[in-house]
């Protein structure tokens, strides 16, 4: 029997004080100092104890990042000196769609390569925009699903890149005649990129390409980011050219096993010339997520391309448009067209763009996705706040624009991936599928706010006459 995927997590601690929710006020003055049974000791989660060392060295007590909301404190202390606030740093952390408890939950999986449990439970609102407005039925689990989740089973998260046979021809003496394409699997339906948006430079690039080859996934990278640091890691690479650079950065198309081609008018001339020189490499096509999208991925899955990879914004949604749609339609659209026009088991269809959690990954996958790349989520990783400093020529608060200790970040995104990775099979295995290939396009495994509301309500109300969710 093959030997499972399984990823190694280490605990890998910040190395700056990660912005914490709360803020702890005491009135010190009303403390009776005297109680036994100090609620302090009590924190089931420890998290005053740094705090005490920050006291006691006449230092401001951090702010509390591990906080679990629980307000136990706060209800058993016997006077009373304690009360929350929210911290005003907190308040500017990401933006509307990375949101700071998006961030917080990504340091911590980061931190200990753990599914984080929230002790307060879920406070946030019934519905929002995006993929909020998406759930997934998890009433199906059944025994070798549930076994898979610890363990005892199989539940397969490998992918494809390859192009794929749908039948197979054979000669008169029973051999092959039908030409198969060299196969490309990696073991998890994500992929790393950094967006444009995003400080990039050598000093995260390096522990992403390492994270990349311990994982067995790949990470997109333009030409002007390779560094002679990276060639060590170039069979994980996925070189992005334009055209033009296709026929001037031969060494790097061999050095690699897949190779993205942006489109462009006569593409497909320039896909059939590396195919000819190698045969055996995985050929990609990258294009913006616009409203071409679903026309262009029809034309192109008929040039012989293994994969489409769509571009959508940092948020997700559409570009070029003043009307976006956000990814989970888009990949609807996109995956419907191919299906409508026969070609949809043949090629893979790769999304970027506003992969914020774990279960992004894996509703992208049912509305019709193959994979998806992570990008902000791994800056975030490595510590970074999205302030946007970086953008303004500011130095980083942590100091990603310095060298950093690459197996400590390299381990920080391993952490990250462990993380989404038991979330996908633990979502997996309460859905009752086994292979994340099975939960392609099974749109009928989830529910939507959009088509709820409108079986529903419709007849009761007829349609719904301010705008709804984004």
């Amino acid at each position: 029997m093959p030997q499972k995927y399984h990823i190694h997590t280490k605990t890998a601690p910040p190395r700056f004080h990660p912005v914490g929710k709360y803020a702890t006020v005491e009135f010190h003055e009303n403390c009776a100092g005297s109680c036994r049974q100090c609620v302090k000791k009590r924190c089931v989660y420890n998290i005053f104890k740094e705090n005490v060392l920050h006291t006691s060295a006449m230092q401001e007590p951090e702010y509390l990042y591990t906080c679990m909301s629980c307000f136990r404190c706060i209800q058993e202390c016997t006077k009373g000196i304690f009360s929350r606030t929210i911290n005003p740093d907190y308040r500017t952390l990401g933006d509307e769609y990375w949101r700071a408890e998006n961030l917080h939950r990504l340091w911590y999986q980061a931190h200990m390569g753990k599914i984080p449990v929230s002790g307060a439970g879920y406070r946030g609102p019934f519905v929002g925009p995006g993929f909020d407005s998406m759930w997934t039925d998890m009433s199906e689990i059944v025994r070798p699903t549930r076994d898979g989740i610890h363990g005892r089973e199989y539940i397969n998260t490998c992918v494809e890149l390859s192009r794929r046979v749908t039948q197979l021809e054979f000669n008169a003496d029973m051999t092959l005649a039908t030409q198969v394409p060299a196969l490309l699997e990696i073991p998890l339906p994500l992929l790393f990129r950094l967006s444009p948006q995003l400080l990039i430079n050598e000093h995260v690039l390096l522990p992403m390409a390492m994270a990349a080859k311990q994982l067995g996934t790949l990470m997109f990278i333009h030409p002007q980011d390779l560094t002679p640091q990276l060639s060590p890691y170039a069979a994980n690479l996925i070189p992005c050219l334009s055209r033009d650079q296709a026929a001037q950065n031969d060494p790097m198309i061999r050095s690699s096993r897949v190779v993205e081609l942006a489109d462009a008018p006569g593409i497909e001339r320039v896909l059939s010339e590396i195919r000819a020189a190698y045969p055996d490499k995985i050929i990609v096509i990258g294009m913006p997520l616009d409203q071409k999208a679903p026309a262009r991925s029809a034309e192109l899955a008929l040039s012989g391309a293994d994969t489409l990879h769509f571009y959508a914004d940092d948020h997700g949604n559409e570009v070029n448009t003043a009307e976006p749609r956000f990814l989970k339609e888009m990949i609807r659209a996109i995956h419907l067209k191919l299906v409508s026009v026969g070609q949809r088991q043949k090629i893979n269809l790769l999304f970027s763009g506003g992969i914020a959690m774990a279960e992004h990954m894996a509703k992208a996958i049912i509305c019709g996705a193959d994979a998806v790349t992570a990008d902000h989520a791994l800056l975030i990783a490595l510590e970074c706040r999205l302030c946007g400093m970086c953008r303004k020529g500011i130095s980083c608060p942590v100091k990603l624009d310095e060298p950093l200790d690459a197996s400590w970040a390299c381990n920080r995104i391993i952490n990250l991936v462990a993380a989404w990775q038991s979330q996908l099979i633990e979502l997996m295995g309460a859905m009752g599928i086994r292979e994340a290939r099975r939960l392609r396009g099974e749109v009928g495994r989830s529910m939507w706010f959009e088509n709820l509301e409108k079986d529903h309500f419709g007849p009761l109300f007829g349609e719904r006459k301010v705008p709804g969710l984004g």
